[in-house]
Protein backbone atom coordinates (compact mmCIF):
# COMPACT_ATOMS: atom_id res chain seq x y z
CA UNK A 1 0.00 0.00 0.00
CA UNK A 2 1.04 3.57 -0.55
CA UNK A 3 -0.31 7.06 -0.05
CA UNK A 4 -0.43 10.01 -2.39
CA UNK A 5 -0.85 13.68 -1.71
CA UNK A 6 -4.52 14.61 -2.06
CA UNK A 7 -4.53 18.13 -0.58
CA UNK A 8 -2.08 20.79 0.44
CA UNK A 9 -3.26 23.23 3.13
CA UNK A 10 -1.83 26.74 3.18
CA UNK A 11 -2.55 29.17 6.01
CA UNK A 12 -3.59 32.55 4.64
CA UNK A 13 -4.47 35.93 6.05
CA UNK A 14 -6.61 36.50 2.93
CA UNK A 15 -7.75 33.11 1.57
CA UNK A 16 -9.71 34.71 -1.27
CA UNK A 17 -6.67 36.57 -2.57
CA UNK A 18 -4.45 33.48 -2.43
CA UNK A 19 -7.16 31.28 -3.95
CA UNK A 20 -7.42 33.69 -6.88
CA UNK A 21 -3.61 33.82 -7.30
CA UNK A 22 -3.04 30.05 -7.16
CA UNK A 23 -6.09 29.37 -9.35
CA UNK A 24 -4.52 31.54 -12.07
CA UNK A 25 -1.06 30.01 -11.59
CA UNK A 26 -2.28 26.41 -11.76
CA UNK A 27 -5.38 26.72 -13.94
CA UNK A 28 -7.50 25.61 -10.97
CA UNK A 29 -11.09 26.50 -10.11
CA UNK A 30 -12.79 27.09 -6.78
CA UNK A 31 -14.27 23.81 -5.53
CA UNK A 32 -15.86 24.99 -2.31
CA UNK A 33 -15.86 27.17 0.76
CA UNK A 34 -16.18 26.06 4.38
CA UNK A 35 -17.92 27.92 7.17
CA UNK A 36 -14.55 28.75 8.71
CA UNK A 37 -13.56 30.72 5.58
CA UNK A 38 -11.36 28.03 4.01
CA UNK A 39 -11.41 27.88 0.23
CA UNK A 40 -10.57 24.73 -1.71
CA UNK A 41 -9.30 25.01 -5.27
CA UNK A 42 -8.40 22.25 -7.68
CA UNK A 43 -8.40 21.04 -11.26
CA UNK A 44 -11.69 21.84 -12.98
CA UNK A 45 -13.82 18.75 -13.46
CA UNK A 46 -11.62 16.59 -11.23
CA UNK A 47 -11.50 18.08 -7.75
CA UNK A 48 -10.55 16.15 -4.65
CA UNK A 49 -9.14 12.71 -5.40
CA UNK A 50 -8.23 13.60 -8.97
CA UNK A 51 -4.80 13.22 -10.54
CA UNK A 52 -3.48 16.43 -8.93
CA UNK A 53 -3.77 17.54 -5.31
CA UNK A 54 -6.20 20.29 -4.37
CA UNK A 55 -5.14 23.35 -2.36
CA UNK A 56 -6.99 24.52 0.71
CA UNK A 57 -6.41 28.14 1.69
CA UNK A 58 -7.18 28.23 5.39
CA UNK A 59 -7.71 31.53 7.22
CA UNK A 60 -5.33 32.44 10.01
CA UNK A 61 -4.49 35.52 12.01
CA UNK A 62 -1.13 34.12 13.07
CA UNK A 63 1.95 35.82 11.64
CA UNK A 64 3.92 33.74 9.20
CA UNK A 65 7.06 32.23 10.71
CA UNK A 66 10.45 32.57 9.04
CA UNK A 67 11.32 30.77 5.81
CA UNK A 68 8.89 27.97 5.08
CA UNK A 69 10.07 24.41 5.62
CA UNK A 70 7.97 23.18 2.71
CA UNK A 71 7.34 24.91 -0.59
CA UNK A 72 5.65 24.25 -3.90
CA UNK A 73 7.56 23.77 -7.17
CA UNK A 74 5.75 24.54 -10.41
CA UNK A 75 6.77 23.76 -13.98
CA UNK A 76 5.61 25.47 -17.17
CA UNK A 77 3.25 23.46 -19.36
CA UNK A 78 2.57 25.53 -22.48
CA UNK A 79 5.48 27.95 -22.75
CA UNK A 80 9.13 28.21 -21.80
CA UNK A 81 10.40 29.21 -18.37
CA UNK A 82 11.06 32.86 -19.30
CA UNK A 83 7.54 33.38 -20.63
CA UNK A 84 6.04 31.64 -17.60
CA UNK A 85 8.15 33.79 -15.26
CA UNK A 86 6.75 36.93 -16.91
CA UNK A 87 3.22 35.55 -16.49
CA UNK A 88 3.73 34.73 -12.81
CA UNK A 89 5.21 38.15 -12.10
CA UNK A 90 2.23 39.79 -13.83
CA UNK A 91 -0.10 37.77 -11.56
CA UNK A 92 1.60 39.20 -8.47
CA UNK A 93 4.48 36.84 -7.71
CA UNK A 94 7.70 38.49 -6.60
CA UNK A 95 11.31 37.31 -6.84
CA UNK A 96 12.74 36.23 -3.48
CA UNK A 97 16.36 35.85 -2.39
CA UNK A 98 16.81 32.91 -0.05
CA UNK A 99 20.52 32.58 -0.67
CA UNK A 100 20.61 31.44 -4.27
CA UNK A 101 23.97 31.57 -6.07
CA UNK A 102 22.50 32.83 -9.34
CA UNK A 103 23.50 29.64 -11.17
CA UNK A 104 20.26 27.79 -10.38
CA UNK A 105 18.05 26.59 -13.20
CA UNK A 106 14.95 27.66 -11.26
CA UNK A 107 13.50 30.95 -10.02
CA UNK A 108 12.51 31.45 -6.39
CA UNK A 109 9.32 33.49 -6.11
CA UNK A 110 6.80 34.43 -3.44
CA UNK A 111 3.02 34.48 -3.72
CA UNK A 112 1.09 37.58 -2.59
CA UNK A 113 1.43 36.56 1.08
CA UNK A 114 5.16 35.86 0.86
CA UNK A 115 5.03 32.06 0.61
CA UNK A 116 8.03 30.89 -1.37
CA UNK A 117 7.68 28.67 -4.42
CA UNK A 118 9.99 27.75 -7.28
CA UNK A 119 9.46 27.93 -11.01
CA UNK A 120 11.42 25.08 -12.55
CA UNK A 121 12.90 25.09 -16.05
CA UNK A 122 11.59 21.73 -17.23
CA UNK A 123 8.42 22.00 -19.25
CA UNK A 124 5.93 19.23 -18.50
CA UNK A 125 2.70 18.08 -20.11
CA UNK A 126 -0.52 19.33 -18.53
CA UNK A 127 -2.66 16.71 -16.80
Amino acid sequence: MACRISELVIDATDPGRLAAFWSEVLGYAELGRDEDGSIEIGPPGAGFGGPQPTLILSPTGDPRPAKLRLHIDVSPTDQDQDAELRRLLALGAEPVDIGQTGDESWHVLADPEGNEFCLLRTRIQPV
